[in-house]
């Protein structure tokens, strides 16, 4: 392969790599990667004396690809040029004061302020081109809507979301292969959103980082200044130091302290110069401003083998490979394996068993494989998937070659089942959520349903997996064993039948007398005889309860547990026949949860939207103009709050 060759393969693979990162919020190669890349793209520049037209070393960014407003911006917004050096940096600033900052890993906003008010927000973009994003702007955790400053100001930042948020945001969902990757892709995506109440919630925050222009502000040639203003004016800047030549090497082993306690994420530090004046005079490149460098963690890497590739089966079908080397200590933690992603990249390190590799942790935090050393190739790639023995597949998925699982019947897929199987509607099984669900999956502890019940089977196993111990162990055995006490309506939801939720669960029992023989057997005319069931749902059951393995499995699951006789409401059925819709707040009851449960033991439904069908909706700000008050109001049907409706269970009582 020529040089020229070579230089057309890294044009391309960094081509790819940026548009996943910067358009489409994903990662496809390590920042480790990318920059071997990119230095080694240079370096053949360099020997060849040419420059191809679409190298990433001469072009800034990528197009926008949404359906925001675009717009271009006042000058361009440059790349800042890096090192990993220490000591360059102390070159670098030579005889002036500089400031040294976090380089946050977010996206960068462009805020123009007029009048005192926020005017416009506008991301960077492709650093010429960007998307207006105002709405959502006002919508962050900390910006400020007004400020007592009259003139045009313009700045810059970064968003983020923070450590903390991210992992509360990600602790909501359920599904392990729905939760977000990083707080990076995260914070791009909520920022670029067409609705702006789904950014409120993401919890973005703002940090400037550069005074472009304040109208008639005198900061005495201070960058220093700059940022002092615009703490005094409600803006949260980013962290900085003031450093000389003297000083910047301490202040940067400082800031390397504290990486792995920092919640603002990070991925190195940012040196500018505080004279403004010698800062305008020295120009730009090309590229990059000559003004400020980004200094990029050394990583630390360390030399170790590999001693396995573990095939982690996903929901999706996905066999993701996970490399498990012998343990080695980095920068400050012992670690024993790292994500390889696909096997895209397992193809490209050329990995083999007992392979010499280096390793490193990305921006300090995210084991990585930095190279593989030895590039055997002769790694083999299971033919048979780890869960359910099946053949495997390859196919290309986002520029990138993988390995899945084609079986649909594989009990990898099934995850979600067991999700609902165990939840707090069903079976409430405490300390086997998705995560542990899916790392029981892939190990074999469980394949059917009632495994989960014969998980003592594995104790030594699971004591020694990660996150477990004995007391969780104990802890999980005790939750198991309590839930093996359960009603029919609970199990019937457990069970997982379509269109059968907790509600429909217990109209099913209620019309059968709790007796699960006579469900099992029931025709679909029968079942969809049911008020609030219908023909569709009807057949579902019947379909389900026709299953023989499904019919085997639940026979083996009732040898299992103890059916409770129900507790149901003894009173008449009060609310035969009415539909409510509960919106808003509430006051007497737990949750709305509860108040539903209420209303369904005696006999009533909860629907989710107002329809010609309600009967009331109960709402304690029955005066307010939401969209479900008017449109009650508009068909006519009334509106009560909860006090109202308590009365109404007293009269039927």
């Amino acid at each position: 392969m020529t040089a020229i060759d070579e230089m057309k393969q890294l044009i391309r693979r960094l081509d790819q790599a940026s548009r996943a990162y910067y358009q489409e919020s994903r990662e496809i190669m390590s920042n480790y990667e990318y920059d071997s890349l990119y230095d080694r793209l240079l370096e053949l520049e360099k020997e060849t004396g040419t420059v191809l037209g679409n190298s990433p070393t001469i072009h800034v960014g990528y197009e926008v690809v949404s359906d925001l407003p675009k717009e271009a911006h006042d000058s361009p917004m440059l790349s800042l040029d890096k090192t990993k050096d220490r000591a360059a940096l102390k070159d670098w600033l030579g005889g002036q004061k500089g400031l040294l900052s976090w380089k946050m890993d977010g996206l960068t906003i462009v805020l123009t302020y007029r009048d005192g008010s926020l005017y416009k927000a506008v991301t960077r973009g492709n650093g010429i081109v960007g998307e207006v994003v105002t709405g959502n702007a006002r919508a962050f955790d900390n910006i400020p809507l007004k400020i007592p400053f009259q003139g045009e100001l313009i700045l810059r930042g970064e968003a983020i979301i923070r450590y903390s948020d991210f992992k509360k945001i990600n602790d909501q969902i359920e599904d392990a292969d729905a939760k977000y990757k990083n707080p990076r892709n995260l914070c791009s995506g909520s920022v670029r959103q067409l609705n702006s109440a789904i950014t409120a919630g993401r919890h973005v925050r703002f940090y400037a980082f550069t005074l472009v222009r304040a109208d008639g502000e005198d900061f005495k040639n201070s960058r220093e200044n700059q940022m002092k203003w615009l703490d005094k004016l409600g803006f949260d800047t980013v962290e900085y130091r003031v450093v000389t030549k003297d000083t910047v090497e301490g202040e940067v082993e400082a800031f390397a302290g504290r990486v792995n306690d920092q919640d603002i994420p990070s991925d190195g530090l940012v040196l500018t110069y505080d004279d403004m004046e010698y800062s305008r005079s020295l120009g730009t490149t090309a590229k990059f401003p000559r003004d400020a460098i980004a200094f990029k963690w050394a990583d630390e890497t360390r030399t170790t083998h590999l001693l396995e590739v573990e095939w982690s089966a996903s929901r999706t079908g996905l066999l993701n490979p996970v490399a498990i080397f012998e343990p080695v200590e980095l920068e400050g933690t012992t670690v024993s394996r790292a994500s390889v992603h696909n096997l895209s990249i397992v193809e490209s390190l050329e990995l083999g068993i007992g392979d010499e590799l280096t390793v490193y942790k990305a921006n300090m935090i995210i084991p990585q494989i930095a190279d593989n050393l030895t590039r055997s190739g002769d790694l083999p790639i299971p033919k048979l998937c780890p869960v359910c023995h099946q053949p495997t597949a390859v196919k290309q998925e986002n520029d990138a070659k993988v390995l899945y699982c084609p079986n649909p019947a594989c009990e990898a897929k099934n995850i979600k089942g067991l999700t609902l199987f165990v939840s707090r509607d069903a079976f409430n099984i405490e300390g086997l959520s998705e995560a542990t669900l899916e790392k029981f999956v892939q190990s074999g502890f469980i394949s059917r349903l009632t495994d989960i019940f014969r998980l003592s089977a594995h104790k030594e196993a699971i004591i020694g997996m990660e996150g477990f111990g004995e007391k969780s162990y104990e802890n999980l055995t005790r939750s198991i064993e309590r839930s093996k006490d359960i009603r029919l309506d609970r199990l019937l939801y457990a069970l997982g039948i379509n269109g059968v939720g907790s509600a429909n669960a217990r109209l099913l029992c209620r019309h059968f007398d709790y007796d699960l023989d006579k469900i099992r057997h029931a025709s679909a005319e029968e079942i969809g005889a049911i008020d609030g069931i219908g023909p569709v749902i009807a057949a579902s059951v019947r379909d389900y309860f026709s299953d023989n393995d499904k019919s085997v499995q639940l026979d083996e699951l009732l040898r299992l547990i103890r059916l409770e006789e129900p507790e149901e409401h003894t009173g008449p059925e009060s609310f035969s026949g009415l539909t409510f819709v509960i919106t808003g707040n509430v006051h007497h009851f737990p949750n709305r949860k509860a108040l539903k449960e209420q209303i369904e033991a005696r006999g009533g439904k909860v629907a989710g939207s107002v329809s010609s069908k309600t009967s009331y909706l109960i709402n304690n700000d029955a005066g307010s103009a939401s969209a479900k008050n008017q449109k009650a109001r508009s068909l006519g049907i009334p509106v009560i709050t909860e006090d109202e409706f308590l009365a109404m269970m007293e009269q039927g009582n």
